[in-house]
């Protein structure tokens, strides 16, 4: 991947595998984001799921995924092109979620909400490890920023659709699920008409067993992943938030408005924000995104209006600006070129399995102590996970200039 021609000037960082897979997440997202404000209230208010199911069909499904995700980041480290298992797991992922369109109870959406999520388990690890590899190492910040800016403008288009299809149909929900095969489709056929992935001369080979576990890939590795899976023991699906947005202003039509309103201000601010992380160093921007999360969510703890809503969509985009891109490519200069798909599998993995149990707390608060109370919870484990971070931070970030080529 090293031998593709690198831009240059403002274009530096941006090749063309960068860009072809951020054209790929660009069509899956509009597919996927088109069901985001509306598949918490399709399982509860039209599929009759009892809250606590609803939030353990969602835990069940990530965190299953999960498990998937270290041995596919193991698997992408070893074979000699990433592109069929990238394939692969949009396929899965785009063919299943219109399928739940014809669905009329819980047992068939969870298992298609499992494919789903397998599909997304197997294709993350080896795209982002195309990615890291692909550029050097002081633009990758840049280029997994790109990528998430073309992820979430596709994700901005997504509600919008909803709300076409939703305005089109009576308010039918189960129709945005069906229409959802028309980005899917061109998502899957874009990976192998356009993404030109050489074959590496040789798959890279497994490290030497070390005497722990831990060794491989590092203790600051493991510790950044340890930090990263408390936080996300109080980051419930976001589901929570449309269905919290739903109480304060029921006009269903406004939910994907205001989801549309995030990942526009996600989208803008997710290239900028990874640039700057390759000038100050990825943890301060991480830091920050935490604390603008906490804050985000104490705002939803007291909302009750719906200008109230918009506001904290737009501080919850930049929250994801400044995480998603930067944590990959954090995660990418903690570990050896070799190791990045295991590192990125396992991180990823140890936060989705930290859904589970963050969506049955959540579900638990809301339906025994109140509607705010999941919030306030995320918030101060946002904030703790900060603090952890803050105290670590000198050794956390390692030798200054140098980051795994």
């Amino acid at each position: 991947m090293e031998s593709q021609t690198q831009p240059t000037g403002w274009r530096a960082g941006l090749n063309r595998n960068v860009v072809v897979l951020g054209l790929v997440s660009f069509f899956t997202d509009i597919s996927s984001e088109m069901l985001v404000p509306i598949r918490f209230i399709f399982l509860v208010r039209w599929l009759g799921t009892p809250l606590a199911l609803a939030g353990l069909i969602e835990g069940i499904s990530e965190a299953a995924a999960s498990l998937l995700k270290v041995a596919v980041g193991k698997r992408s480290d070893r074979v000699a092109r990433r592109g069929p298992m990238i394939i692969l797991g949009y396929s899965l992922s785009n063919l299943a979620k219109p399928l739940i369109g014809f669905v009329s109870t819980w047992q068939p959406a969870l298992a298609l909400l499992l494919v789903d999520r397998v599909g997304k388990s197997i294709r993350g690890a080896p795209r982002d490890t195309i990615i890291a590899d692909s550029v050097p190492a002081e633009y990758r910040g840049k280029a997994f920023g790109f990528h998430r800016s073309m992820d979430t403008f596709g994700a901005a288009l997504g509600p919008l659709a909803t709300m076409l299809v939703l305005n089109r149909t009576g308010e039918d929900l189960s129709a945005v699920f069906r229409w959802t095969i028309v980005p899917g489709l061109i998502s899957i056929l874009i990976i192998p008409l356009f993404l030109r992935e050489p074959a590496r001369k040789a798959p890279v080979a497994a490290e030497p067993a070390a005497p722990s576990s831990a060794e491989p890939l590092g203790a600051r590795f493991w510790a950044f992943a340890v930090i990263w899976a408390i936080f996300s023991l109080g980051n419930s699906s976001d589901s929570f938030i449309f269905l919290r947005s739903f109480d304060i202003d029921a006009q269903l039509m406004l939910v994907p408005l205001f989801y549309a309103g995030f990942n526009i201000a996600y989208a803008l601010a997710a290239t900028p924000l990874g640039s700057l992380s390759d000038v100050l160093g990825r943890l301060p921007l991480l830091l920050f995104s935490l604390v603008v999360f906490g804050f985000t969510y104490l705002g939803w703890s007291v909302a009750s209006q719906p200008w109230h809503i918009a506001e904290l969509f737009v501080m919850y985009g930049l929250y994801y600006a400044g995480t998603e891109g930067v944590a990959r490519a954090f995660v990418a200069d903690l570990v050896p070129k070799g190791r990045r798909g295991a590192a990125l599998g396992w991180f990823t993995a140890l936060s989705g399995l930290a859904t589970l149990p963050a969506n049955l707390m959540a579900a638990y608060l809301w339906n025994n102590v109140g509607k705010q109370a999941p919030f306030v919870y995320g918030a101060g484990l946002a904030f703790g996970a900060a603090l952890l971070l803050l105290i670590g931070y000198r050794w956390l970030r390692g030798p200054r200039a140098a980051p795994a080529p």
